[in-house]
């Protein structure tokens, strides 16, 4: 099972990194295909907007396909070469490109590039042992979490490099990565057969419910507290050009700490990690709101990231129990949903300048703790009332 879980991570960074080399590049080469600067927010809000949409309608289709072994691995790295092709030819049509083109091609990406969000979880919720699942879970979430550390380096060492080269070598390893779907799926199906398991229990319609409206609040929380917050709280202590190096350590923090979140999740079970996590996450945002040094800010970027972390990795634990058995893709494909949709938010703010508002920066400070805090007593209660659809 370690191999798989080192396997799906590299998956997961392969794919960050390929989002990474698209957004430090998107200005540069909308311009090139005759799309003002001021257009590029929206483009990327229009990615969150599919993904959104498509992260949920793949995971449906991936329950679907999946229930004949070997159809979901190929069907992965079927979409995963379209979504790379489009990716690839970017950075090649933009100079000579029309907009609409360029959009098009934009459009193809995203819509396939969804393939390699929910159906990976969805294969490890199908064919995991429960027990192991906490631990594949968190082998999958470091490479999300590597790559969220490397971005701010990957955009310095970019700058003046000649876009087609990064597009093509993430292209391609992200393609080789991929071609691997059908040595895990057929890996795990066998493991999975050689210690059958009972189904889990049916979560109830309500429980699920307030699940996921836990998880809206969660995204937006950590949209708010690492995109929007992160950086201005950094600049009371820092200068601009330090925060290549400050950014990360709420990436450090995600990474080390998810490993006794995965002890924690073995032990006490998924909801109850979830609820203790967002509570202590809301607590270290409020705190770095009005943290007196640089020092103490970074303990309290680290601890967040490592709250973020039990949060993220009880949740896909969480809504694979939700989806168990046969509905594991809709149940991911809607989490990572909610993610997207809670990105469109974030990214729907910045557009409208509304954190640029002196009185309403003054206030975001806050949100985080609050949607965090507000979630974790959401999943605390759940935990006490409905404990099925949030145990792992």
């Amino acid at each position: 099972m370690t191999r798989v879980g080192l396997y799906f991570a590299a998956v997961q960074f392969l794919f960050v990194t390929c989002w990474t080399v698209y957004v430090i590049y998107l200005p540069h080469l909308a311009a090139q295909a005759g799309i003002e600067k001021k257009w590029v927010i929206y483009i990327l809000m229009a990615d969150q907007a599919i993904f959104t949409l498509m992260d949920f309608s793949i995971g449906v289709a991936a329950d679907k396909v999946s229930r004949t072994l070997g159809r979901l691995g190929r069907l992965l790295l079927v979409l995963t070469a379209i979504s790379c092709v489009a990716f690839l030819l970017l950075p090649i049509a933009a100079p000579s490109a029309s907009p609409l083109l360029f959009l098009g091609l934009i459009a193809i990406w995203a819509m396939t590039s969804s393939a390699l969000r929910a159906p990976p979880m969805m294969m490890l919720g199908k064919y995991v042992p429960t027990p192991k699942l906490p631990w594949v879970s968190t082998l999958s979430l470091v490479g999300l979490g590597v790559a969220g550390a490397v971005a701010p380096y990957l955009t310095v060492s970019l700058r003046g490099v000649d876009p087609r080269l990064p597009f093509a070598l993430s292209s391609i390893a992200l393609v080789a990565a991929v071609s691997g779907m059908l040595w895990a799926e057929k890996h795990l199906a066998g493991t999975a057969a050689a210690a059958p398991e009972p189904a889990a229990k049916k979560p109830v319609g309500v429980g699920v419910v307030l699940f996921f409206a836990a998880v809206a609040m969660l995204g937006f929380g950590f949209q708010a507290h690492f995109a929007l917050n992160s950086a201005p709280l950094y600049l009371r202590f820092a200068r601009p050009e330090q925060l290549d190096l400050l950014m990360p350590v709420f990436w450090v923090g995600f990474n080390l700490l998810i490993f006794p979140a995965c002890r924690a999740n073995e032990r006490f079970g998924g909801g109850g990690v979830m609820a203790v996590g967002a509570v202590l996450g809301a607590l270290a945002s409020a705190l770095a709101a009005v943290a007196p040094s640089l020092e103490s800010l970074l303990v309290l970027q680290f601890l967040a990231g490592g709250a973020w972390a039990a949060v993220l990795m009880s949740a896909m634990t969480a809504a694979i129990a939700i989806g168990h058995v046969g509905r594991e893709g809709a149940a991911t494909g809607g989490l990572f949903a909610l993610l997207a949709l809670a990105t469109f938010v974030r990214m729907g703010l910045v557009a409208a300048q509304v954190n640029k508002d002196p009185a309403i920066s003054a206030l975001l400070v806050w949100v985080p703790g609050v949607a965090w805090l507000a979630a974790g007593l959401l999943l605390l209660w759940l935990v006490l009332r409905f404990r099925a659809p949030v145990q792992a």
